[in-house]
């Protein structure tokens, strides 16, 4: 038996949600009109950039679908990147090729790039930094603790939606948080928001807005 291992298994306070509290909710002036399941999270975006004091430079984001939350996010980024196989998953009623519709709909957003990838070949060959990050994938344990792990080394915060609508969405969060040292928050309308954010490089970053 691991001695070293079980005393800090036992003494030493694993990470936990803590419940997100918006103190503002503002609607973003630009939003698409489709349906969406991400409807109400517009409202706390920048409120969560404000309470954590993210960058507003680069946002990358796994699962555009329609581009709901990829035009929220155009509102506060200079630049926002999407990534997604835009064919749908086992969790979506809609598994039509419909890159060409979204890419369409999206080319009046100037900051906008839209990439149709999966996540497993696009974190094989991007080592950028983001401000902030967005994972809406297929909602399984493995895949989004794996691309989740992705934007929390490569980003200053990393949003997840449909924790409380998937416990194994809500659980990566928490595996990530243990295994990076990030603070980790849960907003529990909406389906769920997760928020990891890491607290260690805010802390020596000079932000102005």
């Amino acid at each position: 038996m691991n001695i070293s291992k079980v005393f800090k298994e036992t003494f030493f306070k694993k990470p936990d949600f803590k419940r997100y509290q918006p103190s503002k909710l503002v609607k973003p002036e630009k939003t698409l009109d489709v349906v969406s399941a991400w409807k109400g999270l517009e409202l706390i975006i920048e409120d969560i950039l404000d309470e954590f004091k993210i960058g507003r430079e680069r946002c990358i984001e796994f699962g555009v679908e329609f581009g709901y939350s990829t035009v929220v996010f155009s509102n506060f980024f200079e630049k926002v990147t999407g990534v997604d196989t835009f064919e749908g998953d086992i969790h979506t009623d809609n598994k039509e090729n419909h890159y060409e519709q979204t890419k369409e709909a999206l080319s009046v957003y100037q900051n906008i790039e839209l990439f149709k990838s999966d996540y497993q070949t696009w974190i094989q060959k991007d080592n950028s930094r983001y401000d902030f990050a967005h994972v809406d994938i297929v909602h399984t344990y493995q895949e989004t603790f794996e691309c989740g792990l992705w934007t929390a080394k490569h980003s200053d915060c990393t949003i997840f939606h449909d924790t409380e609508s998937f416990p194994d969405v809500k659980q990566a969060v928490l595996d990530i948080a243990r295994q990076t040292g990030q603070s980790v928050y849960n907003f529990p309308d909406h389906f769920g928001l997760g928020i990891l954010v890491d607290r260690k490089r805010l802390k020596n970053r000079k932000i102005s807005h």
